[in-house]
């Protein structure tokens, strides 16, 4: 299934684009594509267990499941004013 991972702050960093399209097989998770971006690019790992992981504009919980066609969106902690 394709998905559509949209990037922020420190993930958008390491991409070098604001979204991706990505595959993942019938049964993954929201987890499963964060730890997708750990894999693909290890110096995030510390923002593991700091990043909020939307679906479709709600918050879920990694063991949230995908469906074709999704939107997973990628926050870490941003600060500023």
């Amino acid at each position: 299934m394709t998905i559509t991972v949209k990037l922020f702050a420190i993930y958008q960093e390491a991409y070098g684009v604001p979204e991706a399209q990505w595959q993942f097989p019938e049964g993954a998770t929201v987890g499963e594509v964060r730890d997708r971006a750990l894999t693909e690019h290890p110096k995030l790992e510390p923002w593991r267990d700091r990043t909020r992981l939307g679906l479709n504009l709600q918050f879920v919980t990694d063991d949230t499941p995908l469906h074709h066609g999704d939107e997973v969106v990628l926050i870490p902690p941003v600060s500023g004013g």
